[in-house]
């Protein structure tokens, strides 16, 4: 990963003809990786996701006593210790899934946990999280703030029971405390206050729960996950749909053909929508035996757009609807304010400082068909604006992106991979 502090972004000189193998998803990895550290035994996590918040998340569970070892066949992760007392520190660097998975954990043990990251996580949400905690019988210090920093007392374990949560401003609130119900002391009930983005990771978290031994069970937005001994020998992570996203737009993007290798025929990731997306654009989708099959004519079609379940894919999207052929909106994201960065409000600054007419909505953004040309493209230390950043570069001679390192939050190898997709590349 190059460390200088902007990247040229190469541009296609010809049609793509290539294959690529993505690496884990980081939105599975953590969740085994939780999952495991509540497992009686241990459990082989195969081919997990290796980047900067699956490593936070790692030494995280570390400092909360479960034994993490990598070897050639994956992450064996054991089960978390109770402690005896002890102060620890976890840095949550600008990692959503451990600033919001790992507190509940915290409770099951006899440790005062601190928590503290980058300053952006200061600025994600985190309040309706630790209000839920503390109604189920947590003991907090500093949460009354919502955001970090703040410490966990743990006391040995935590009661449960039922509460009520506001999780719309992230999925990741109730799947936080689905994750960990298992071992609360008489499980968790979960009802949802307001609507959550992302139904496709609660999909997942659910799945998860159960292939572990857990029995999550639904009722409209009341969930409920009994106390329940898990157990899984091994796991294996799925490649990362989402961080597939930028490849599959290159083939929409400069014409020709991109296969992602290993993409599952079934799965709860929100990036398993771009076969739709891509379709709907104006590409031709083939999902095989080897892979996912995208080909495009680098001519993409305007569209209207509601991103409320995958509003992760938006800055990538984004970038693609800036050389449509008419008008498009996307809508339903108002909650990626409280993303890596406020990702509209910077999709919408960036875009339209290379020549895009992107303009915020209240809910998204409305993007005009507009000459783009080159110069710094701000990344806010945000991943997904990397890779939206090269998928410009694709067709806009000169886009020159800013810190490119920091996509290595779930993708440190991405530089390199967009310059083997580009063998032709200037």
């Amino acid at each position: 990963m190059p460390q200088e502090a902007t990247w040229r972004a190469p541009v296609a000189e010809g049609e793509l003809d290539a294959t690529v193998r993505v690496p884990g998803s980081k939105s599975i990895t953590n969740r085994a990786y939780v999952l495991a550290a509540i497992s009686r035994g241990t459990t082989l996590v195969r081919e997990p996701l290796d980047s900067r918040d699956a490593r936070l998340m790692l030494a995280a569970l570390d400092r909360l006593g479960a034994s993490c070892q990598s070897s050639p066949e994956g992450v064996r992760v054991g089960l978390l210790t109770r402690g005896d007392g002890e102060e620890v520190s976890v840095e949550l660097g600008n990692a959503g899934t451990v600033a919001r998975f790992v507190p509940p954990l915290a409770t099951l043990g006899f440790r005062t946990v601190r928590f503290d990251g980058d300053p952006a996580i200061r600025r994600r949400p985190l309040a309706p999280l630790l209000r839920a905690l503390t109604e189920l019988g947590a003991d907090l210090d500093g949460g009354g703030t919502g955001a970090p920093p703040f410490a966990v007392r743990g006391h040995g374990g935590l009661r449960g029971g039922a509460v009520e949560l506001d999780s719309s401003a992230s999925s990741q609130f109730l799947s936080a405390l689905l994750l960990s119900g298992p071992a609360f002391d008489t499980g968790v009930t979960v009802r949802l206050v307001g609507r959550p983005p992302s139904e496709p990771h609660i999909a997942m978290t659910l799945d998860m729960l159960r292939r572990f031994g857990a029995r999550p069970q639904r009722d409209g937005d009341e969930f409920h996950v009994p106390h329940t001994e898990l157990s899984l020998s091994e796991y294996t992570v799925e490649p990362d749909l989402s961080s597939a996203a930028p490849f599959v737009a290159a083939a929409l993007v400069a014409g020709g053909s991109v296969r992602i290798e290993g993409w599952p025929a079934e799965t709860t990731q929100p990036g398993d929508w771009l076969r739709s997306l891509l379709r709907e654009l104006g590409a031709e989708v083939t999902l095989g035996a080897d892979g996912l099959t995208v080909t495009g004519t680098a001519t993409v079609r305007g569209a209207t757009l509601d991103l409320h379940e995958v509003g992760e894919l938006t800055p990538v999207v984004a970038a693609v609807l800036c050389f449509a052929d008419g008008p498009s909106v996307i809508s339903g994201v108002a909650h990626l304010r409280g993303h890596e960065t406020d990702r509209l409000a910077a999709l919408a600054t960036e875009l339209s400082a290379l020549g895009g007419d992107v303009t915020e909505t209240e809910d998204g953004l409305r993007i005009n068909p507009a000459p783009l040309h080159g110069g710094t493209f701000h990344t806010y230390d945000d991943h997904r604006l990397v890779m939206a950043g090269a998928v410009l570069g694709l067709r806009v001679p000169g886009v020159l992106v800013e810190n490119p390192a920091t996509v290595g939050k779930t993708y440190p190898g991405f530089v390199e991979d967009w310059h083997r997709l580009l063998p032709t590349a200037s």
